[in-house]
């Protein structure tokens, strides 16, 4: 019985060495920018296996998000302009594992996407 207090660390320190490792789950940095001079409302983007988004967008505002990608596949922003006409706009394909930044940008009849990912 004489390894039994090094047993007993065996995972205090694979612990340990988890932690100084430095690992962490790769995510996604997004922002939906009103760059219009009204509000927008139903706004939603959609990501492979998922969506987020809010009711309401005031002018010239940002809202974001951070997500996490399960899966592969194209992203979608969809809102309602002011003069209530639905807009969707089709935007970068997204694959697990990517992070960084990714930023869709409203302005008026359609959208412009930025993104800064790695893979």
């Amino acid at each position: 019985m004489r390894f039994a207090p090094i047993v007993r660390l065996i995972p205090l320190i694979t612990l340990a060495a988890l932690a100084a490792s430095g690992c962490k789950s790769p995510y996604i940095e997004a922002d939906v920018v009103n760059a219009t001079p009204m509000p927008v409302t139903l706004v939603e983007l959609d990501y492979p296996s998922a969506s987020f988004g809010t009711e309401t967008l005031a002018a010239g505002s940002t809202y974001h998000y951070r997500f996490k990608i399960l899966g592969s596949g194209a992203t979608k922003i969809l809102w309602t302009d002011a003069a209530h006409h639905d807009h969707s706009v089709p935007g970068p394909s997204l694959r697990e594992g990517q992070e960084g930044a990714l930023t869709a940008t409203i302005t008026g009849t359609t959208a412009q996407w930025t993104t800064h990912l790695q893979p």
